[in-house]
């Protein structure tokens, strides 16, 4: 059901994606307990990844807005 990749090698569409069938999974009821723990592990590893991807993403608009001599794209200082 679930994918074994690194949460962080992901893009946030792919990270969504699983996000959300794993929610879809777990509203069902019919996982045991032991998986369920499982899935909410991993689905917690990928709201953090689709956080942090939102979070640059944020960043970089600002960057382009609040540019002192007019819109201009460059990369963003992020801070980890």
């Amino acid at each position: 059901m679930t994918n074994t990749a690194d949460p962080a090698s992901l893009s946030f569409e792919q990270a969504a994606g699983e996000l959300e069938r794993i929610v879809q999974h777990l509203e069902k009821g019919d996982v045991p307990l032991e998986a369920s723990i499982d899935m909410y592990k991993r689905g917690a590893a990928l709201k953090a990844q689709c956080e942090a991807k939102l979070k640059d993403a944020q960043l970089q608009v600002e960057q382009v807005v609040l540019a002192a001599d007019g819109p201009k794209v460059e990369p963003a200082r992020l801070e980890r």
